[in-house]
């Protein structure tokens, strides 16, 4: 979240920030409640003086009559001061509840507009797009000619939005976790697996909502716990509460996770198939870093993501991600569009965000200079390097050939043990 200190003293920038990301946030509400509790505040600390000097006058009262007076002025004062206080927590609930839906700010640079038709390319991957003299297929149908996924068994077991990979897929997924976690650990990333779960604190920590009508998450009925839809929250929560000396930074961790989203609403061609699947295996990375590092750091992680997308010969642009596209904690992201024949168009399949203090401040994730006072927060990174689901629609789609096979690109061939998935006799 935003420094309530920033708000107040930027609200006019706050409110248009607020406007070019479509969020009906009511900053003008915020500041109202700000000032009555200050308000509150003051008179609590006004009684509770008043209620001190009583106290200690009791024992010099001239006599019990004196006495009597002043214990019941001191009741009076304490039974007041809880009346003050119950107002005084009142107005910080009311504030804090729109102060965690005014969205971080957004970069200068962020073009503005309302949604992603206002996205601004920024660059092209090193394949060109690819020039079938064939009819090319979707990968849904590719898929069932080469017997690699099962969409009505997944609907069978758990419904739409489900899938059972098969075959050469399971090994595609397999080479493609491989391949992306060889590319970050000699970068420096830690490698982890994270739980598939997480506190909703931590969820609301990093800017999801476990509860509500819009939210995209699975939650636990009876419980405190919710799946996640990314590593981000659980890397994200690994500091959580914690301080670490400035020296250690940046952290850079990769992990490895099952990401679970209702995706509530979705439907139509474009979210025919993989593209927009109900559970699904990620490799994400995540950094904490310095808040002078972290703009550097957001291009370097898009670099990563370029470096792995061009490794495997996908054709693709880069977007600069418009405001009213942006999540609320992020300060600028940036979006890897993989071209994808099926459908004749870009498609989305990793992006990375800049989202500076703001999930930081929710979690009081802390860095400490060694021979300085007090902390500061620090500032929050994720990427996604492999979406497994949507890396398989670009990989099938973009190296099918005209006997209805699809070449494997080199880096995976290892793993999956073979060069071309042919289709079954």
């Amino acid at each position: 979240m935003l420094d309530r200190k920033f708000i107040v003293e930027n609200s006019e920038a706050v409110k248009r920030n607020c406007r070019d990301r479509g969020v009906a946030a009511d900053v003008d509400r915020f500041l109202a409640l700000e000032g009555l509790r200050r308000e509150r505040q003051a008179e609590v600390e006004n009684l509770n003086r008043r209620a001190n000097e009583v106290s200690k006058s009791i024992g010099q009262a001239k006599d019990a009559t004196e006495r009597e007076a002043r214990k019941e002025e001191g009741r009076q004062l304490r039974e007041r001061t809880g009346q003050l206080r119950a107002e005084l927590d009142a107005l910080a609930a009311e504030q804090e509840a729109i102060h965690r839906w005014i969205p971080n700010m957004s970069h200068p640079d962020a073009p503005r507009g309302r949604d992603d038709q206002a996205n601004r390319e920024v660059g092209r991957g090193k394949t060109p797009l690819p020039e079938f003299d064939f009819e090319p297929l979707d990968h849904v149908e590719l898929a069932e000619r080469l017997d690699l996924i099962d969409f009505a068994g997944g609907a069978r077991v758990a419904g739409h939005g489900f899938y059972f990979l098969k075959n050469e897929a399971v090994l595609l997924e397999l080479a493609l976790q491989r391949y992306a976690l060889g590319l970050l650990i000699g970068e420096g990333f830690t490698p982890m697996t994270t739980p598939d779960l997480a506190s909703n604190q931590i969820l609301e920590g990093t800017g999801y909502i476990p509860r509500g009508p819009e939210t995209q998450i699975y939650s636990i009925e009876n419980q405190n716990l919710s799946l996640i839809a990314t590593a981000e929250i659980t890397l994200g929560g690994l500091l959580a509460g914690q301080t670490v000396d400035a020296e250690a930074l940046p952290l850079k961790l990769c992990g490895v996770s099952h990401c679970f989203r209702t995706e509530a609403g979705a439907h139509g061609k474009e979210s025919r198939g993989l593209f927009r699947v109900h559970q699904f295996t990620k490799v994400e990375m995540f950094a904490f870093t310095l808040p002078d590092d972290s703009e550097a750091m957001l291009e370097y992680l898009r670099e990563l993501e370029c470096r792995l997308f061009d490794g495997l010969a996908i054709p693709y642009r880069v977007v600069d991600t418009a405001t009213g596209d942006l999540g609320g904690p992020a300060y600028r992201k940036y979006d890897l569009e993989a071209w994808l024949p099926g459908r004749g168009g870009f498609g989305e399949v990793t992006s990375t965000s800049n989202c500076t203090d703001y999930q930081a401040r929710r979690l009081n994730a802390r860095f400490k200079v060694k021979g300085e006072k007090g902390t500061r927060f620090v500032h929050t990174l994720n990427g996604t390097a492999i979406a497994i689901s949507r890396a398989l629609i670009a990989v099938l789609e973009n190296h099918q050939q005209a006997d209805g096979s699809v070449a494997i690109p080199e880096p995976l061939r290892a793993v999956v043990g073979k060069d071309v998935i042919e289709p079954r006799k």
